[in-house]
């Protein structure tokens, strides 16, 4: 990085409050980029990431108008990745978006997004007016098709309520539509992330306390190979949970952020519900070699 990128020297260009969890419509999100922006702006925050799930194709569209806002924006990604049943998101910043091994790999991540997704909406359709049509209709552009964007078209069709009803109702894997997707494991997910010069950090990692959790002696493998922090401030980590990755991160001396998983209406989270300190925003930058900040 640049002198600029580092603390003390650009640290003033991001104070705070910083918020590095956001979604656009280029995946699961419901505003475009710019609008995703200019709502993290409408709610104090002046440094913003968009993370979209596994493509960058919102980065250039967000830094523009985070730049005529007078904001900083931190390119980024949360990347999707999978320990034994456990889903793991590993958010990525500042990485090298053309970097071929990491392409490569979201390619096929989308890829089987799709297929996975039409054959959740085969399953419906047994027992629901659902087409796949109707899920199309729900996607903008070439986003990224996922179970959210069903989800809208189930209310679309008035069948549920909102997304939550579709995600504790017909969407929840009891109800027996679910199909699994590929995903790397984490320690690939870390390694393409850092092998791109980005900094990893995995989203929300305690949402459900330590049954959900992965266990600690392979956190610390992921630590080894260079995980860079965790997300510990998110609404849907259990406070059991904060407490044991406070302790590793402190242990380890890692990166800690908060954030708000913004998507819009497409979730009741609100930008700055959750935000990252200067210095660890600051850690970051210092870190990365991928890509630069995008300063106003």
């Amino acid at each position: 990085m640049t002198d600029d990128a580092v603390p003390g020297a650009g640290a003033n260009r991001f104070s705070g409050p910083n918020d590095l969890h956001l979604h656009s419509n280029h995946s699961d999100g419901t505003e475009t980029p710019a609008e995703v922006v200019r709502q993290a702006h409408a709610h104090g925050i002046r440094t913003l990431a968009l993370t979209d799930h596994d493509r960058s194709t919102g980065w250039d569209e967000a830094g523009n108008a985070a730049a005529s806002l007078g904001m900083t924006f931190l390119p980024g990604m949360e990347l999707s990745a999978k320990y034994e049943w456990r889903s793991v998101h590993v958010l990525g910043y500042l990485f090298d978006p053309d970097d071929g091994a990491l392409r490569a790999e979201t390619d096929r991540i989308r890829g089987d997004r799709i297929g996975r997704a039409e054959r959740i909406v085969r399953n419906i359709g047994r027992d629901y007016d659902l087409v796949w049509a109707d899920v199309v209709a729900q996607t903008a552009g070439d986003a990224t098709v996922g179970r959210p964007h069903i989800a809208d078209a189930l209310v679309a069709r008035g069948i549920v309520s909102d997304r939550s009803a579709a995600f504790d109702g017909i969407l929840h894997p009891r109800e027996g539509y679910y199909e699994p997707h590929y995903a790397p494991d984490p320690l690939t997910a870390v390694n393409l992330i850092t092998g791109a010069g980005g900094v990893a950090v995995i989203a929300h990692p305690v949402t459900s306390g330590r049954d959900r959790m992965m266990p600690i002696p392979f956190i610390e493998r992921l630590i080894d190979a260079g995980l860079g922090g965790f997300e510990i401030d998110h609404r849907e980590n259990t406070e059991q949970g904060k407490k044991i990755l406070r302790e590793l991160a402190a242990k380890h001396d890692l990166i800690v952020t908060g954030s708000s998983d913004y998507h819009g209406a497409g979730k009741p989270n609100l930008p700055g519900e959750n935000t990252t300190s200067d210095e660890m925003v600051a850690r970051i930058i210092e870190r990365a070699t991928g890509s630069e900040p995008r300063y106003a």
